[in-house]
C-alpha cells in the first residue's frame, strides 16, 4: 500500500467524526420546519438519486449473492432508519443537540462491553469506564427533565432506541457484511431504510415547509452525511478501522454541543460540562482495550 493511501486511511475516522458531529446540528436546523419521517424519506430518496447515475457511469458492480443484499438491508434498517429516525423524532419533540450527540454517543461503551463480552471478560477498567459514563450521562440528562427542559420520557425512548440501533447495526455489519463496493452497499442500505420510512412517513400530519434551511439541511444531509459520513462509517467497519472510529466517537458529544451553543442558544452550564467529561472520560476508558476490541477470530 502507497504511503497517501495509508495516510488517507489514518485521516479517515478524524474526518467521519467531525462530519458525523454536525448531524445532530443539521436535525436541529431542519426539524422546526419539517415531520422527522419526510424530511428522511427525502434525505434517503435523493442520496439514492446521487449514487445510482455514480454507480452506472462508474460500472459498479452490485452484490452478486442474495444473502449479501439480505445483510446489507438489515444494517440499512438499523443504521439508517432505526438510527436517523430515532435521532430525529428525539429532537423533533424538545431535546437539545447536545444531548442526543450525548446519548447516542454511548455507543462505544456497549459496542466495546458486547464484544468483550463475547470474546473475553470485562476488565476492572471498562466496568469504571461504564460507571463514569453512566453517571455523567445522570448528571447531564437530570437538569433537562422536568418542566420546561428539553427532556422527557418520550423523547429519551427514541434516542435510546437509536442508540441501540446503530449499535446493533454496527455489530452486524461488522460480521455479516462480507467487502463490496461502498456506493452498492449505501445504495441497498438506503433502499430498504426507505421501504421502511416511507409507510410511518406517510401517517405523519405535518408538511414540510421549504424554505432556505430545510433545503440547507437536506442538501448537507445528503451531500455530507449520506454520501460522505455514512460511506466512511462503511469503508471504516470493512477495513478494519471501527475500533478508530470508536475510541474518537466519544469527541463527538462535546463538539456537538459547543456548535449547538454558538448556532442556538442551548445551555452549557457547569454540571453539563462536568457530566459530558465525565462521560468522555468513561467512554475513553472502556473502548482503550485493544484486546476487547475485537475477538478472536472475529472478522
Amino acid at each position: 500500500m502507497a504511503h497517501d493511501d495509508r495516510a488517507l486511511i489514518r485521516a479517515m475516522p478524524a474526518v467521519f467524526v467531525l462530519i458525523w458531529s454536525t448531524g445532530f446540528i443539521v436535525a436541529r436546523y431542519g426539524m422546526p420546519h419539517a415531520p422527522p419521517l419526510k424530511f428522511l424519506v427525502v434525505r434517503y430518496t435523493l442520496s439514492i438519486a446521487c449514487f445510482l447515475p455514480w454507480i452506472v457511469l462508474a460500472r459498479v458492480k452490485w452484490p452478486s449473492h442474495r444473502a449479501q443484499w439480505t445483510h446489507l438491508a438489515v444494517t440499512g434498517i438499523f443504521m439508517h432508519a432505526g438510527y436517523l429516525g430515532g435521532v430525529w423524532a428525539a429532537v423533533k419533540l424538545g431535546m437539545g443537540s447536545g444531548l442526543s450527540s450525548l446519548i447516542v454517543g454511548l455507543q462505544p461503551v456497549l459496542t466495546a462491553l458486547w464484544l468483550a463480552a463475547t470474546g473475553g471478560k470485562i476488565a476492572a477498567r471498562q466496568w469504571a469506564g461504564l460507571v463514569l459514563g453512566f453517571v455523567g450521562l445522570v448528571l447531564v440528562v437530570s437538569r433537562k427533565f422536568g418542566q420546561g427542559g428539553e427532556a422527557d420520557w418520550v423523547n429519551m425512548s427514541l434516542a435510546i432506541g437509536a442508540l441501540l440501533s446503530i449499535t446493533t447495526g454496527t455489530l452486524y455489519q461488522k460480521r455479516f457484511v462480507t467487502s463490496c463496493d461502498v456506493r452498492t452497499a449505501n445504495t441497498v442500505q438506503l433502499g430498504a431504510a426507505l421501504l421502511v420510512t416511507l409507510p410511518l412517513a406517510l401517517l405523519e400530519v405535518e408538511v414540510m415547509h421549504w424554505n432556505v434551511e430545510l433545503v440547507g439541511a437536506v442538501a448537507w444531509s445528503v451531500i455530507a452525511l449520506t454520501l460522505g459520513g455514512s460511506s466512511l462509517l462503511y469503508l471504516l467497519i470493512q477495513r478494519g478501522a471501527a475500533a478508530s472510529v470508536t475510541s474518537l466517537m466519544y469527541l463527538v458529544p462535546p463538539v456537538t454541543a459547543l456548535i449547538a451553543w454558538m448556532l442556538f442558544g442551548e445551555s452549557i452550564t457547569v454540571l453539563t460540562v462536568i457530566g459530558t467529561l465525565l462521560t468522555a472520560f468513561g467512554v475513553a476508558l472502556v473502548v482503550r482495550q485493544p484486546r476487547l476490541v475485537v475477538p478472536v477470530g472475529a472478522d
